[in-house]
């Protein structure tokens, strides 16, 4: 369920979302929902650094285990 929410907000940050939501193909609504998402997920995943927290859950239903990653890495690395 979709709800409406008003937020005062200065107007050069009210730019700012619109332009960054423009760049992105996305409104400001679905950026701020995104980000409001992305609280609680840092929440569970603290320790990870900004780009891993971002990349986290990226590939869906992925069956690759740790042991498959450790064999990839002395591969690549052999």
């Amino acid at each position: 369920m979709n709800a409406k929410l008003t937020l005062r907000i200065d107007d050069v940050l009210i730019m700012q979302a619109k332009t960054q939501a423009a760049q992105r193909g996305k409104s400001v609504s679905q950026m701020f929902s995104e980000f409001v998402a992305s609280l609680s997920a840092k929440k569970q995943q603290p320790n990870l650094p900004p780009v891993t927290g971002l990349l986290l859950g990226i590939i869906k239903n992925n069956k690759a285990s740790e042991e498959d990653y450790k064999n990839h890495l002395l591969e690549k690395h052999s």
